[in-house]
């Protein structure tokens, strides 16, 4: 493991893997450990990079929660040899996108990104829905409630018998102060009307991932000129690890039609 110092002192342990021009992996939840199926499909290629998210405090501010993860990501980007491609998925894929518009990039691609739009950002309220459950002494009732959300758009039948399934749970609940405090910087902090991306970018979604999502990530391809937008049929929130040969493909198609960004 290797770390870098960011812009206020915090320390971002990362990953380093394979030999290349500089591919950023950016999660939202789940660890470094959610990019395993994708990382060694570019690692004869890159230099692929996974780098964690600090943690937040309790009481630090929801105004710079979202700018200190973009720092924490630029912190990582000036580490590298090169410009870097961004690739994040939901809340890092939010991150891959505005670290993109403030450093030097060779490319953006974000599945997902972690924006509210919209009568849904008006009406959101899963981070105090959340904090009622926390309050209640039941983090698994809160985290239940993300994932729900999050993952399957809020309406999902057999949503336990998924969850039984799912082998990320009940360690997730874990994560549950971490995730309502993510959640609720997200529904204070709006898609801005004007994105500058001086550099490539690739969109993407799944067909069956949250409608929330999926107008947001339309949302994005209005706002960036020239970006390239792919839904992958049948996938969901979790296209990277559910299907992840489809993604790497559509990521490699993007990377192959700029000369710029072939390793």
């Amino acid at each position: 493991m290797e770390s870098v110092t960011s812009a206020d002192g915090t320390r971002i342990a990362y990953e380093r893997h394979g030999e290349g021009p500089p591919l950023i992996l950016l999660y939202g939840g789940g660890g470094r450990r959610f990019w395993d199926p994708i990382v060694p499909a570019f690692t004869d290629d890159y230099t692929v990079v996974v780098p964690d998210r600090r943690v937040h405090d309790a009481d630090a501010s929801v105004e710079g929660y979202i700018q200190r993860e973009v720092s924490d990501a630029e912190a990582v980007a000036d580490a590298v040899d090169g410009d870097p491609i961004l690739f994040g998925h939901s809340f890092g894929g939010r991150k891959a996108i505005e670290t993109a518009a403030e450093v030097d990039v060779a490319a953006a691609v974000a599945y997902e990104p972690a924006y509210l739009v919209g009568e849904y950002r008006e009406q959101a309220d899963l981070a105090a829905r959340m904090q009622e459950r926390l309050d209640a002494g039941d983090p698994r009732g809160a985290m239940k409630l993300h994932l729900k959300e999050v993952i399957h758009g809020g309406d999902v039948e057999h949503f336990e018998a998924w969850l039984d399934a799912w082998e990320g749970w009940p360690e997730a609940a874990e994560e549950a102060e971490h995730a309502v405090r993510m959640d609720r910087a997200l529904e204070q902090h709006p898609l801005a009307d004007g994105l500058a991306i001086d550099a490539p970018a690739l969109l993407l979604a799944g067909s069956e991932g949250p409608s929330h999502l999926r107008d947001s990530i339309r949302a994005v391809h209005e706002r960036l000129d020239g970006s390239r937008f792919v839904e992958f049929d049948g996938l969901g929130h979790l296209g990277p690890v559910e299907d992840p040969d489809r993604v790497i493909e559509a990521v490699r198609s993007f990377l192959e039609t700029h000369p710029d960004l072939k390793p």
